[in-house]
């Protein structure tokens, strides 16, 4: 479990001390005014850029060439990740430096941010990323995995670009991808499996969800399979000086209803409250591990009885959750449910205050 949590010279942040516990805690104020900064900091505590995906450079308060730093503690157990003025960002647990991926064993980081409403009417890779931070989140090795097919691709691709026929350049490295593709695929399917057995219903859609292969055949799990047909695809991918096949050409595809709808063809509300509900089953899929839940401006577009049928479940969640709003009647169905911490911005630089 998260109990705290502090930033240093962290985009409009100069500095925060907040504490954490196991109730909600409803961070809202104007728009500009530093919340999404917080949800932000907190997603630095998961593998790879965070819920913006931002360069370490561009996070920092006064400029690239400074620095930040990111302090929490996880079960008693101190985290940093930092920037230094080199823009290089490092991790460390317990006061030992460790490799980004070791986050996904410590804290289970789950968001849900805006610019993710497009979601269903987005590109695939789109639809990948996200359908990887769920499969992390429940697979913490699914990370070391994708790092080892993405550096034997980029060599394989490599040798693409450059023309390189000889086969005993390539065989090492389709070898390497047979491998962790087939891991990941396996992982894949797994989480949308864990994900569709943890949805409830009600306000927010059950929905069947489908690992999409595509013409890359993504949902291959035979690693001989996948190995044998990069081999047999490498005159189609020398023309193209790329690899046309394998897991990294997966989409993610969902229906929901009796009609079995496709989430790419119905309204912006019933996208949304389908998201809402996978977000939502993720975090319900991880009862057995420390959770945190981080969801940006999240009520904006839900009506009254939506609003309040979401906090409802946030409540009952076994996850810890920082939501953002711009108002605090935003909030008011979760009652004393929930903290509330109130920002504002001046001159530049953030500041909160804990209400009530």
């Amino acid at each position: 479990m998260l109990s705290h949590l502090s930033l240093a010279q962290f985009r409009s942040w100069p500095r925060l001390d907040l504490s954490v516990d196991t109730r909600p805690l409803a961070i809202y104020g104007p728009n500009g005014s530093g919340k999404t900064n917080i949800l932000e900091a907190a997603s630095m505590l998961a593998p790879g850029r965070g819920l913006r995906g931002a360069a370490a450079p561009d996070q920092a308060r006064q400029g690239r060439d400074a620095g930040w730093r990111i302090r929490a503690e996880v079960d008693g157990r101190p985290v940093e990740t930092l920037a230094p003025p080199s823009g290089v960002r490092s991790v460390a647990v317990d006061d030992k430096q460790v490799p980004q991926t070791a986050l996904a064993r410590l804290i289970r980081v789950i968001w849900l941010v805006p610019s993710m409403d497009r979601l269903w009417s987005d590109a695939p890779e789109v639809r990948r990323r996200f359908l990887d931070r769920v499969t992390l989140s429940l697979f913490p090795d699914h990370a070391d995995l994708a790092l080892t097919y993405d550096k034997a691709m980029r060599e394989r691709n490599r040798l693409l670009k450059d023309q390189i026929a000889d086969p005993g350049w390539y065989r090492a490295l389709e070898a390497q991808m047979g491998e962790a593709g087939a891991a990941l695929t396996r992982n894949r399917l797994a989480a949308l499996q864990a994900i569709m057995a943890a949805q409830d219903g009600g306000d927010f859609p059950a929905a069947l969800l489908a690992l999409l292969p595509g013409e890359g055949q993504a949902d291959d799990t035979d690693a001989a399979s996948i190995t044998a047909r990069l081999g047999t695809m490498r005159p189609r991918d020398l023309t193209a000086g790329r690899s046309l096949t394998g897991p990294h050409r997966a989409d993610l595809g969902a229906t929901w209803g009796p009609q079995e709808m496709p989430a790419a063809l119905s309204s912006t509300g019933e996208q949304k409250a389908l998201l809402l509900s996978l977000i939502l089953a993720n975090a319900r899929a991880l009862s057995d591990q420390p959770v945190l839940l981080l969801l940006d401006e999240v009520a904006a577009h839900l009506d009254s009885d939506r609003r309040a049928a979401l906090y409802d479940r946030i409540a009952a969640l076994p996850a810890q959750t920082l939501l953002t709003g711009t108002g605090p009647e935003l909030f008011e169905s979760f009652g004393s449910r929930a903290r509330r911490l109130a920002v504002s911005k001046a001159d530049g630089a953030s500041s909160a205050e804990e209400i009530g």
